[in-house]
């Protein structure tokens, strides 16, 4: 695909972009500092995209820039995400979207943190699924050690606190929503009677 041909049909996605999340021109100018005008013309493709402009709009609609023009692909589907180390624990991001829905592998170091730490209160819902060892959860009055194959999901506004009791690491999948966004879980459909 030809740049002019990516850059021509930015606008038009911009547009949709905008009308799919229910904002006006005014809101996104307010909340990028973009003019109005210039918002417009981008969506109608009277103005080319510059990076600057692109970036603020990918912050304001928390995409990725690659997302929001639409780039052809590079032929390596891997998402190559950076871990993070926090408090003795290991981090890895499975998600790139900022803001909304994030997913996580958390590897809790054996006998993290080897003491009991103080629960922590914060905005969000939390899903989490055992992948190996065991993880203490302390969720305010409850006290639970779950195993690998278990699921636990709560309101993080509750008092909450993880350790890992075991001489393993302990490996976590774990969806936050900053929001208090629920996970949606399928039950598989029930088998259909022979005739």
């Amino acid at each position: 695909m030809e740049l002019d041909e990516v850059l021509q049909a930015v606008g038009p996605r911009l547009r949709a972009l905008r009308l799919e999340r229910g904002i006006t021109l005014t809101q996104l100018g307010k909340s990028t500092g973009i003019s109005v005008s210039t918002l417009s013309r981008l969506e109608s493709g009277g103005r080319k995209p510059t990076l600057e402009l692109l970036l603020l709009l990918a912050k304001a609609y928390q995409v990725q820039l690659d997302e929001l023009i639409d780039a052809p692909v590079t032929g390596d589907p891997r998402v190559h995400m950076r871990p993070v180390k926090r408090h003795g624990m290991t981090y890895i991001p499975l998600t790139r979207r900022p803001g909304g829905l994030q997913a996580f592998k958390q590897i809790y170091p054996p006998h993290y943190p080897g003491y009991l730490p103080e629960q922590q209160v914060h905005e969000g819902y939390e899903w989490l699924y055992v992948l190996s060892g065991r993880l203490r959860l302390l969720l305010g009055p409850h006290d639970t050690t779950l195993v690998a194959g278990e699921v636990a999901e709560f309101d993080t506004r509750t008092p909450h606190a993880f350790i890992n009791p075991g001489d393993e690491p302990c490996e976590v999948l774990a969806l936050f929503g900053k929001q208090g966004e629920r996970m949606h879980v399928r039950a598989r459909p029930a088998a259909r009677k022979q005739d």
